[in-house]
């Protein structure tokens, strides 16, 4: 397995997003504290695409656990029917190309693109039609619909970061609580899964699905 350090330019931004507050935390937030650890000088912007008042003040409480608030982090919290994104398809498409004319992110986070979630496969498939010469990996969100493949890049996460990142999502989400999948045993079992497929030195990891990379 090829095992490599990312190199990032001085002005490097990191865009990251998600259909609804706690996709962008679940998928991808470990690997957001290491990055943030291992390069601090990266500038971090977050757009959530789908939210109301209660759920976009715990995306900005588990962005500033994640992150921390300092200048180099950028939140926005869009108003998007939940559950209806490939309806507003137009309004949607006008949004990332907003993102595109404002932005030039050196890597991007997004859903995968073969996730059976309506909102989530949308938001990958503006995320390839817009964004068409950046690095992108697509996290995975373990759901019901079972539609979890065989992704090919790996974060591994030390045991401090797969810890911090569990506490961020119970903490930082109690509107969740209520839903039979979100609990520490599956956030802990499937970052342990991925750990192990990476063969990750603490056991942990995150894994992405890399479909074009230049090297």
């Amino acid at each position: 397995m090829l095992r490599f350090e990312p190199v990032f330019p001085e002005d490097a931004v990191v865009l990251c997003l998600g259909a609804h507050c706690d996709d962008v935390e679940i998928g991808c937030g470990g690997t957001l504290m290491e990055l943030r650890a291992r390069h601090p000088k990266l500038r971090f912007h977050w757009v959530v695409f789908s939210s109301d008042d209660e759920r976009e003040a715990e995306t900005r409480a588990a962005a500033a656990c994640i992150l921390g608030n300092g200048p180099g982090m950028a939140i926005e919290i869009l108003n998007f029917r939940g559950s209806y994104l490939p309806y507003e398809g137009a309004a949607v498409k006008d949004a990332f190309e907003d993102l595109k004319a404002r932005l030039k992110p050196s890597l991007i986070f997004t859903h995968f693109l073969q996730d059976r979630h309506q909102d989530h496969r949308v938001i990958a498939e503006f995320t390839w039609n817009t964004f068409r010469n950046h690095a992108i990996l697509e996290y995975e969100i373990a759901k019901f619909e079972g539609d979890l493949a065989h992704p090919n890049v790996f974060m591994p996460l030390s045991a401090g970061v797969a810890e911090r990142k569990v506490e961020m999502l119970m903490d930082c989400f109690p509107s969740q609580h209520n839903r039979t999948w979100f609990d520490r045993d599956l956030f802990f079992g499937h970052m342990r899964l991925r750990g192990v497929e990476c063969n990750a030195p603490a056991r942990f990891a995150e894994a992405f699905h890399a479909r074009k990379l230049a090297l």
